[in-house]
């Protein structure tokens, strides 16, 4: 399989994964004109969209696509039901797609109805698990995004992580001034800034580096808690994670 993001507004990625024969299964298509020019100059044929959740720039191009490709299966959460989903799919569910077989995690937060996708190694994950942190909480609570976080973690540490936006620069510019003595923080925050200076592509990246790096993935760091002066058993993690989200909005 091939793994390509295709590059959208200001900063979003739809990705898409095809095969040899050129069939392509495509995530979160914000808009259509990018989409259908990679799949003419790759002469590749939509087999099926991805929708994680309901905002414009993840759903935006949809029903130009059904236009085009009007037999186009779309597998999306309840809350993209008018925005062109015609196959509705939950935490559980499994969704067979170019010999690949993907599982339906619910992860809200974000959104309330936000899911992810995942088919090792691919994790289509939206606006939930960032490079280096985490989405808004425009609906959902910080609790409940630990919980998606908590789950999302559980996955092997090969799993490629194909968030929606290019937020890493941002993210790790924040993890840094939380932690600027962690060499992994450090050292990573300097490459991507040279990275992005070269307009170039921070994602995919591996889970098992992301728990290296992300500080929402370390919510059990005791010198993180004592930065942030948040010091809970285990059962009150999620306080943590609250903490950070509110100190990124405000970052």
């Amino acid at each position: 399989m091939n793994l390509t993001s295709i590059p959208a507004f200001q900063d979003n990625y739809i990705w898409t994964l095809n095969n040899d024969r050129g069939d392509c299964l495509i995530v979160d298509p914000g808009e259509a004109a990018p989409v259908l020019t990679a799949m003419a100059k790759n002469q590749w044929r939509p087999a099926a969209i991805l929708l994680t959740h309901h905002h414009h720039d993840h759903v935006g191009g949809v029903k130009e696509l059904l236009q085009h490709f009007p037999d186009l299966v779309v597998y999306g959460p309840q809350e993209t039901q008018d925005k062109g989903s015609n196959r509705l799919v939950a935490e559980g569910d499994k969704v067979a797609i170019l010999g690949l077989e993907f599982s339906v995690i619910a992860t809200p937060g974000h959104t309330l109805g936000h899911i992810s996708y995942y088919s090792a190694p691919y994790l289509f994950c939206g606006d939930t698990l960032f490079s280096g942190g985490c989405g808004r909480l425009f609906e959902g609570t910080p609790q409940q995004m630990f919980n998606s976080f908590q789950k999302l973690n559980q996955l092997p540490e090969e799993t490629l992580v194909c968030c929606a936006h290019e937020y890493t620069l941002s993210n790790m510019k924040f993890a840094y001034s939380l932690l600027p003595q962690d060499t992994k923080i450090a050292g990573y925050y300097r490459e991507i800034k040279e990275l992005r200076a070269k307009n170039a592509v921070s994602l995919p990246v591996t889970l098992a580096f992301e728990r290296q790096i992300n500080v929402f993935l370390r919510t059990q760091d005791t010198d993180l808690q004592k930065f942030i002066g948040v010091e809970t058993p285990p059962q009150q993690e999620w306080q943590v994670f609250a903490t950070l989200r509110e100190k990124k909005d405000h970052f």
